[in-house]
């Protein structure tokens, strides 16, 4: 029992009575974002609106927040462990909210605004994060955590859309590499032995990276896109370029695949006579899940009568990455899935944007508000389970070692 008598069944009724009272407003936000598409670090509406929601809730926000434009940090409780509610809000060009962080942004909301509530009766910190650009390398978390975003924080949460619920998804390391080839214009009919032609060198990578895919383990991955073919189809290209991503399941296998992928544009630019240059630009690192603080929030999601798809039923082959992973390095992390979509909805595509507004995730955004708000009073009002957390964050960094 907490200093003002909040129990933790007492505190965990309250915040999932709160989020059903604002029901219809939480879904209305994820709607409003899912409008409102906007790219990483432009995402001026959904980030004031959200600071303007938690303002109106009564926490204490700062929007602009760590010197991005387009996140926000919304407080509250004045002493004890602080909680790192993450919310996402970043679309995806020319598909929208295909990953439905509209969803995200909305669940995280609600689970602020109904731990405001109880927080001091919890004796407890809150910190309702906007963290721009997870999408396309944009690095949001990873920005924020070097501006000391989480320099405080006990526990940092969020729970991702997806097909199932899951406390513990095997999202991937990746990096993402940007080729540039060099070649020499001619004309591409009257003198085209005369140039060099950088889009053929260009194809030679990319057929490469095609074929290796086919030489990689099942939980590493090669895409990428061309952007740069040339200025014109009778002219040989000069110039070519593109940016491919690489993914393995931890660190120590991704140092090992890059240079790999590399060398199919290195070897395309020895064929064509082009020259290459390459740099990798940073990626993200894979998830460390929390497997009590996962516990913790399967329990919460259980009790709301959601059924739970055992993690190890989930192959790394399925999944993708996130710079939540970057914060599970740093702070003890879950980045859960919850069920909102049916089975086989393609991530990443126009027909998961459409379901992102659908019933399913609007009952995901009330879900998930709840469960992660639940979880957070665990931290509070159960020590030992908070001291777990702890323990096992700091075991499993000092022997972290990629698995073979």
């Amino acid at each position: 029992m907490g200093a003002t008598g909040l129990t933790i069944d007492d505190a965990k009724a309250q915040v999932s009575a709160t989020v059903d009272a604002m029901a219809s407003e939480l879904v209305a936000v994820s709607h409003e974002i899912h409008a409102q598409p906007e790219l990483g670090y432009s995402e001026v509406f959904a980030s004031g609106r959200l600071a303007s929601a938690l303002v109106d809730g009564g926490l204490e926000v700062e929007h602009p927040a760590f010197g991005i434009a387009t996140a926000f940090a919304a407080r509250a409780g004045a002493a004890g462990p602080e909680v790192v509610v993450c919310c996402e809000y970043d679309a995806l060009p020319g598909i929208g909210h295909g990953c439905a962080h509209n969803v995200i942004a909305a669940m995280g909301l609600g689970a602020g605004l109904a731990l405001a509530r109880v927080v001091e009766g919890c004796r407890g910190r809150l910190l309702v994060l906007g963290t721009p650009a997870e999408e396309l390398n944009g690095g949001g978390k990873i920005r924020l955590l070097e501006r000391g975003a989480f320099a405080e924080a006990a526990v940092a949460m969020m729970a991702h859309p997806e097909a199932g619920d899951v406390e513990r998804v095997p999202y991937l390391a990746n990096d993402l590499l940007e080729v540039t080839f060099h070649g020499a214009a001619a004309h591409a009919s009257s003198s085209p032995w005369k140039g060099v032609n950088a889009l053929d060198a260009l194809v030679l990578g990319y057929t490469g990276i095609a074929a290796l895919r086919q030489h990689i383990r099942s939980d590493e991955k090669l895409h990428g896109i061309i952007t740069d073919g040339g200025q014109a189809e009778n002219i040989v290209p000069e110039r070519a370029a593109g940016r491919f991503r690489v993914r393995a399941a931890n660190a120590r296998r991704l140092e090992a695949l890059k240079p790999r992928a590399l060398a199919c544009f290195e070897g395309a630019a020895t064929q064509t006579g082009a020259r290459l240059e390459a740099r990798w630009l940073g990626g993200y690192a894979d998830l460390r899940s929390n497997r009590t603080l996962a516990r913790a929030y399967r329990a919460n999601g259980e009790a709301l009568g959601r059924r739970f798809v055992e993690p190890a039923l989930v192959p790394a082959s399925v999944a993708g990455s996130t710079d939540m992973g970057n914060v599970s390095k740093v702070v003890p992390s879950i980045h859960p899935a919850i069920g909102a979509f049916p089975l086989g909805t393609p991530g990443h595509s126009v027909e998961l944007a459409t379901q992102a507004v659908l019933p399913a995730a609007d009952r995901a955004v009330l879900d998930g508000a709840k469960a992660l708000a639940m979880t957070a009073v665990d931290v509070w009002l159960r020590p030992a389970v908070l001291e777990d957390i702890r323990s096992e964050f700091e075991t499993v960094a000092s022997t972290d070692r990629p698995a073979r």
